[in-house]
């Protein structure tokens, strides 16, 4: 099986359930790995998951406002499963890097891993 990583992809994003997130935005954190077994030698980009076309798909999905992450993350899983069936693995990190949570240092975040 092979993993695809995109590792600390950073976005501001419109996300979040408290007043003024959804006008101001912030911070935003994503990791993503799929993973796949391949059907013999790899030896072009066609045989593979493409990880531009991952990125892709993680961007414009941040770009979307949301409520909650969670949400944005079973979407970002739809998607990429859609568009690359062979996918047997999916785990997507979301961070919120300045939660608006009094005297809070540090990120929130939820992560979603299916399997197929």
């Amino acid at each position: 099986m092979i993993a695809v990583h995109l590792k600390e992809l950073k976005f501001h994003a419109h996300h979040g359930l408290y007043a003024g997130e959804d006008k101001t935005g912030g911070p935003f954190e994503v990791n993503l790995s799929v993973y796949y077994e391949p059907a013999g030698p790899i030896t072009s980009i066609g045989q593979t998951i493409n990880y531009v076309a991952l990125f892709e798909i993680v961007k414009q999905r941040m770009m979307q406002k949301s409520s909650l992450i969670e949400t944005v993350a079973q979407d970002i899983c739809d998607t990429i499963k859609t568009r690359f069936p062979v996918i047997m693995e999916i785990k997507v990190e979301i961070d919120k890097c300045s939660p608006p949570i009094e005297n809070f240092q540090g990120k929130t975040g939820i992560t979603l891993h299916k399997t197929f």
